[in-house]
């Protein structure tokens, strides 16, 4: 795996759960992240926290940590070495990609072990 360039973004991520058919919510996107994915069984809103939607569930105190792109959709093993380098450090997190690259979410009290983690994997960190 070559070496990849990983930022850490500012500001606290939260994960939503929506009921399921729920209505796709409105969210600015310029200050950050959003994801908004529906399937038959939930709608699920990754945010910064700041503009999350009201829901059942609300999982909240994540950090966003995003790869440098944009990325080819024939490159492989990317996630793998991100996941493989965090789960080896015993963190936990929650994946997730875009067209043009790969981002990673980290509860913010392993914040500092994923970035010595990846560094220590040969990724270059910005925080």
């Amino acid at each position: 795996m070559k070496r990849l360039t990983v930022d850490v973004r500012p500001g606290e991520y939260s994960i939503a759960k929506l009921p399921p058919a729920s209505p796709l919510p409105t969210l600015p996107t310029s200050d950050g992240l959003v994801s908004i994915t529906s399937t038959p069984d939930e709608v699920s809103v990754v945010s910064l926290t700041a503009i999350a939607p009201p829901a059942e569930k609300v999982d909240r105190g994540w950090r966003l940590l995003t790869v440098r792109g944009p990325l080819e959709f024939t490159l492989t093993g990317i996630m793998a070495s991100l996941a493989g380098s965090l789960a080896a450090a015993g963190v936990p997190l929650y994946a997730m990609s875009t067209f043009d690259t790969d981002h990673i979410l980290v509860k913010a009290s392993d914040l500092d072990r994923a970035v010595v983690a990846l560094r220590e994997a040969g990724h270059e960190v910005h925080a």
